[in-house]
This record gives structure tokens, C-alpha cells and sequence, in this order.
């Protein structure tokens, strides 16, 4: 077994030259920073993102003000076949979009509201909606304007992000445009808490089950409360929160091919932080970057290693479907071999 590992840390980096179109030396240093974020850990604390604090509280209102709603309200919001709207508790098992046989059951407890860029945003393309899907949005006052106004902020993040990552993989500067330009963007609210009486807690609760991100790049607005764990290359799982004024920053398995795994798609889960036998409550939200659902993605060139292995080719599309097969409809995942040997290998000791 892999000793644990004495420091584990989440670098810190600050992307400010590149918001604020800042000198080449500075940008050339922040793009090795990420490479180096991106190849010893997979996760990046990223300060200087110019989120504004109001869109930030603007988010957390709004997401209070949903989750707040009766459960049976809150139903009315599902949306079948589509990656949008409410998903209640124990009603997606993460897990199985890796291909774990034994995550069968459906028992992560969060719950969680979907909403993403539709086929109709690209009015110029003729796109289908089922590779997005079409919004619901609650009928609560400011809900729609604060979510739009969140998603809008963080798009412009990760869009920053994919132009770092040009640069660090030494790419051409438009190369992640290519890829992203009618991008499947969603952003997924999370909230973890049940009333109190409701479930028992044993060691089988689950807050979010261990996975891996499906598509280019995560932006995570995330409490600072305890939850979050981080699969090290120790093979062990670490506690992370967000530093003061970050947003957590992940790899998805769309990165981690094209580097062929030099840089990491990481594992995660989510522990619920239990306290004298209640379960504190604890909120997130993930913008996820996934790319144009008709886009092949390859390993590239450069990171193919002497015998030529690479991962097989795949469009966006393909990918998302597998993974959603798994955590929302029970499919095993048979394509995510690397993922799945991960999790088997994984050490269940809590650091």
C-alpha cells in the first residue's frame, strides 16, 4: 500500500494577468503554475477570477431560496432524459458513471437543480436540443436573473481557463475555441442536508459518491464546510475546502485524454459532515465545461508515450452519454476503464 502522503495540498493560483490581459512574463509563469497544478494534483484553488461577492450571494440566495421549497414542490421541477432540473436525494449513484459494480445503489444523498445553455443560444448553428436540453426555472422572484447572472461569470472563467491550458500544452491559442465555441455549459446547484430524523446514519451514507468530472473543466463555488475529498496520488482520500475568496478548479476526463492522463481528471467524493449525529448543511455549485457535443476528442500527438498509447477517439456527445447513463439511469459505464481501476485501488482510510 502507498504511504500517505506528509503535505497534501491544492495549489493556489492567482489568474489575474490573464483577466486582466497582463504582461507575457506573468502569463507565461501562471500557465506553468497550472501545468503543475494540473499534473501533481488535478485541482487548483484559482483566486483573481473577478467574480463579483454580489454574484456570488446573488448564487447562494438563490439556491437558498429553491432548496428551501417542500420536496413535493420541488419534484415538479424534474426533467426526464435531459441533464436539466431538480434531481432529488438517493436519486443518482455518482459511482456508476465510472463503472463500479458495487456503487449499484442509489444512495447519494444530495439533491441537487440543473440549468445550462440551450440548442436555441446558438441561433446561427442548427443544433439539437438533445444534446442540451431546455430549462426549467422556478417561479421565485430573482431566482432566474441571480442563477444567469452566476452562470455568465463562470463561463468567462473557464473560458480564461481553456486559454491558460492552450498555453501551458504549448497549443495553438484557438485550439480549446474549436472545441467549445456551442459548448454544453451546465451549472449544477448542490445542496447536502436532510431534515433531522429522517435517515440513519450508518457507514453506508453517502453525500456525493466518488467520480470523476465528465467533460474539459469544472468551476466549483463551493461552503467552506467539511465534505469535499480529493483522491491523492497515495492512492488515499483528502479533506479540501475553498480558501478565502477561491473557486476550486478540476479537470474532466475530456482534459485528462487529450494529455493521455499526464494531466489528472481527478477522483472526488463528497463525506457528509456529520456533527453530534446531524448532518451539517452544506451547498456547492458546478459550472461544467464539457465542449461541443459533435467535437472528437483525442489524445494529442505530444502526449502519446513510445508504444503509442493514446485513448481510443470519442465526440463530446458519446462521452457525456456514458456517464449520465451511469449516475442517472444505473448503466455501468463499460468505457471507463482507467477511472474504474482507480477507485477499485483506492485506499478507504479517511486522512
Amino acid at each position: 500500500m502507498k504511504r500517505a502522503l506528509e503535505h497534501f495540498t491544492v495549489p493556489a493560483v492567482d489568474i489575474s494577468p490573464y483577466m486582466q490581459a497582463g504582461p507575457e512574463a506573468e502569463r507565461r509563469r501562471i500557465a506553468q503554475e497550472i501545468d503543475d497544478a494540473c499534473s501533481r494534483v488535478g485541482f487548483i484553488q484559482i483566486l483573481g477570477h473577478a467574480i463579483p461577492d454580489s454574484a456570488i450571494a446573488g448564487l447562494a440566495s438563490a439556491m437558498d431560496a429553491f432548496f428551501g421549497l417542500p420536496l413535493e414542490t420541488k419534484k415538479t421541477y424534474r426533467v426526464t432524459g435531459a441533464n436539466r432540473g431538480y434531481s432529488p436525494p438517493k436519486s443518482e449513484s455518482l459511482s456508476l458513471s465510472l463503472g463500479v459494480e458495487s456503487a449499484a445503489r442509489m444512495n447519494d444523498f444530495f439533491e441537487a437543480f440543473n440549468v445550462g445553455v440551450e440548442a436555441r443560444s446558438f441561433a446561427s448553428l442548427e443544433l439539437s436540443e438533445e444534446d442540451y436540453g431546455i430549462n426549467v426555472w422556478p417561479e421565485i422572484g430573482g431566482f432566474t436573473d441571480a442563477v444567469q447572472a452566476y452562470f455568465d461569470h463562470a463561463g468567462r472563467v473557464a473560458r480564461t481557463l481553456t486559454r491558460i491550458f492552450a498555453d501551458a500544452l504549448h497549443l495553438d491559442p484557438e485550439f480549446f475555441d474549436r472545441l467549445t465555441d456551442h459548448s454544453i455549459d451546465v451549472l449544477r446547484m448542490n445542496n447536502y442536508a436532510l431534515p433531522q430524523g429522517t435517515i440513519t446514519l450508518d457507514g453506508d451514507l453517502v453525500g456525493m459518491g466518488e467520480h470523476t468530472d465528465f467533460g474539459i473543466v469544472t468551476v466549483l463555488w463551493a461552503d467552506q464546510v467539511a465534505g469535499l475529498q480529493v483522491l491523492g496520488q497515495d492512492e488515499r482520500w483528502h479533506d479540501v475546502a475553498p480558501a478565502d475568496g477561491a473557486l476550486l478548479v478540476n479537470l474532466g476526463d475530456l482534459t485528462a485524454r487529450l494529455t493521455n492522463d499526464r494531466w489528472m481528471s481527478t477522483l472526488h467524493r463528497v463525506k457528509p459532515p456529520i456533527v453530534d449525529g446531524t448532518i451539517k448543511r452544506r451547498r456547492s455549485a458546478a459550472f461544467f465545461h464539457d465542449g461541443n457535443p459533435e467535437a472528437v476528442i483525442e489524445t494529442l500527438a505530444s502526449h502519446q508515450d513510445a508504444s503509442g498509447l493514446a485513448y481510443e477517439p470519442i465526440t463530446v456527445r458519446d462521452h457525456i452519454k456514458a456517464k449520465l447513463a451511469g449516475s442517472r439511469q444505473g448503466k455501468k459505464n463499460l468505457a471507463a476503464v482507467r477511472e474504474a481501476a482507480r477507485v477499485l485501488s483506492a485506499a478507504e482510510t479517511d486522512l
